[in-house]
């Protein structure tokens, strides 16, 4: 049977929407407009920045629509208008209303980094580094009106690397993705795909991360800190407390031997690492950022910022 070219809205707004858009761009069916959100002040200067998704939909010259809110009804009609098969959403950034997800034909077909129900909610990733989770994945699901509780259609896992950060893991899992986009819209159009709905038994949550999920308890032991350290990597970043100022930890490893200091106290400085007692273990802090100052390793920063044994982090 072979399967027209499908009309598709794509919503969607950070860096990890980009694969599974380009992986649409490059197919058969016809992309008719992209949705993202309205440009934002970003970076230290705050200067006035469209989306990673935006910058990707002028390039082909796709038309993009940027609405405060999903709900407005001018901009459901201009969507009404261009007469979808399909929504894709990935990463988008809000929910959508009934009305909305009515429009296309084939209703509306969402990219989550978990494997569903685990990990529902807007950080996924982070989550699940942060749990000490062994395998994740990616699931196409269809989108309802609920946070992530649509029924699933296809998933697709891997391993989480002992050392993935929540950036390195956010990138495979986007490729990951957009393969797993393309098989679920060729099964679409064969009917061969059954959406399965989800056990809500099952369900976890992994909520917006905040700044003050980053600040590191150094009484955790230090496998749990390293995986802080991971998960919030870029942000908000981990973070502990140095002579009145923040001190944002973006690499480190774990050292396997008793402590014998208070928990968050410099037990060894070397050339390239700093040595910190936690509750169970040492951790070596080798990448680091210190408020106000650019990113660098221990290496790099302690000949301007000493850091001497005995000091208590926190």
């Amino acid at each position: 049977m072979t399967a027209y070219p499908w009309r598709i809205v794509f919503f969607g707004t950070p860096a990890f929407a980009i694969p599974p858009l380009q992986g649409l761009l490059q197919s058969d069916d016809r992309i008719v407009a992209v949705v993202t959100q309205p440009d934002r002040e970003r970076g230290r200067g705050r200067k006035v920045t469209p989306s990673p998704v935006k910058e990707l939909a002028l390039q082909h010259q796709v038309a993009v629509l940027q609405p405060e809110k999903a709900k407005d009804q001018v901009f459901q009609e201009r969507i009404r208008v261009l007469q979808p098969d399909l929504f894709i959403v990935v990463a988008y950034g809000q929910i959508l209303p009934k009305s909305l997800l009515e429009i296309p034909n084939h209703g509306a077909v969402n990219i989550h980094a978990s494997l569903l129900p685990k990990y529902r909610g807007a950080a996924p990733i982070p989550w699940a580094i942060l749990n000490g989770e062994a395998v994740t994945g990616v699931t196409t699901m269809m989108l309802d009106e609920g946070l992530d509780t649509g029924a699933v259609l296809l998933q697709a896992e891997i391993p989480i690397e002992e050392k993935e950060t929540a950036e390195t893991l956010s990138g495979r899992l986007s490729l990951l993705g957009a393969r797993l986009l393309r098989e679920t819209i060729r099964r679409m159009k064969q009917r061969d795909v059954q959406p399965i709905a989800q056990d809500p038994s099952q369900a976890t949550y992994a909520p917006p991360l905040k700044k003050e999920n980053g600040r590191i308890d150094w009484t955790k032991e230090a496998e749990e800190i390293d995986r802080r350290v991971r998960a919030f990597n870029p942000w908000p970043g981990a973070f502990t407390g140095w002579e009145g100022r923040v001190l944002k930890i973006y690499r480190g490893e774990v050292r396997e031997r008793t402590p014998d200091g208070k928990p968050g106290s410099v037990s060894w400085v070397g050339s390239d690492f700093i040595e910190v007692e936690t509750g169970q273990g040492l951790f070596l802090i080798r990448e680091i950022q210190l408020e106000g100052k650019k990113r660098m390793s221990a290496r790099d920063f302690l000949p301007g910022n000493p850091v001497r044994p005995g000091t208590v982090f926190g």
